[in-house]
């Protein structure tokens, strides 16, 4: 083999090696689709003047019926006239008329046959190409699923399992620290010298509003003169307060 023979080998297969990476099967059929139906308005027109030419070729056919009835009759007119020169020109004039009408009869019996081929080379194309359209559009969504799974085999490949557990173990003991921590700080939040001194002023407040009660009480001579059971009130529980209470009222009552 030839170097320059090799030479053309070798760029026709680096050539076609990338023209297969770069083409895209999708964006061609698409493509294809579009140069088939961009050819049916062209392919209509053609129909459309082999069918004029047919139409032509009748009404030319039924003019010449019409001119060779006409001569005949004229003919006949001057054979009864006893012109034999008009009758001469008149039948010369109708013999090209039937030879002309002979001609045109079978050139448009030929226009009608080229008519019905065309509308069935037509028909036939339409149909082919609503076939290949469904086809294209087939393998345009095959396309686009094969795409997607080679995107998803890519994924797949490059996801590394043990090292995202690894990182997903290292942010959770993190949050576990930050929690624990939190809730540390928390719990000495809670027992601190302004939480006890919180906790005694709402004793101290108690106390006041059970002394103002009491003093309330004294005003309106519910509690009556001793101070034993003004001791034993303010000293005793909220139900034996009560009971007290009320056994001074009755003793008051009773006097």
């Amino acid at each position: 083999m030839g170097l320059w023979a090799r030479l053309k080998r070798v760029f026709f297969a680096s050539t076609g090696a990338a023209l297969d990476k770069i083409e895209n099967p999708e964006l061609v059929l698409q493509q294809t689709i579009r140069d088939m139906r961009d050819r049916v308005p062209e392919l209509n027109n053609s129909v459309a003047q082999v069918m004029a030419t047919e139409r032509l070729l009748s009404k030319n056919h039924e003019n010449l019926e019409k001119q060779v009835v006409d001569l005949d009759s004229k003919i006949k007119a001057a054979v009864k006239m006893n012109r034999d020169d008009i009758a001469t020109a008149y039948i010369g004039q109708l013999q090209q008329a039937q030879s002309d009408l002979e001609r045109t009869a079978a050139q448009r019996e030929q226009a009608e046959l080229a008519s019905k081929q065309a509308l069935k080379a037509r028909d036939n194309y339409v149909l082919n190409m609503k076939k290949r359209t469904s086809e294209a559009m087939q393998l345009i969504s095959a396309a686009k699923q094969a795409k997607l799974q080679e995107q998803l085999a890519q994924t797949m490949e490059t996801f590394n399992i043990g090292d995202d557990a690894s990182t997903f173990n290292e942010m959770r003991e993190k949050i576990d620290r930050r929690v624990a921590a939190a809730e540390a700080k928390l719990q000495l939040g809670s027992s601190t010298v302004d939480a006890q001194m919180q906790d005694i002023e709402r004793e101290a407040m108690d106390i006041q509003l059970q002394d103002k009660l009491l003093e309330y009480k004294q005003q309106m001579g519910m509690l009556g003169t001793g101070s034993g059971n003004a001791k034993q009130i303010e000293s005793g529980s909220g139900n034996s307060s009560d009971s007290g209470v009320v056994d001074i009222t009755s003793k008051t009552q009773s006097n």
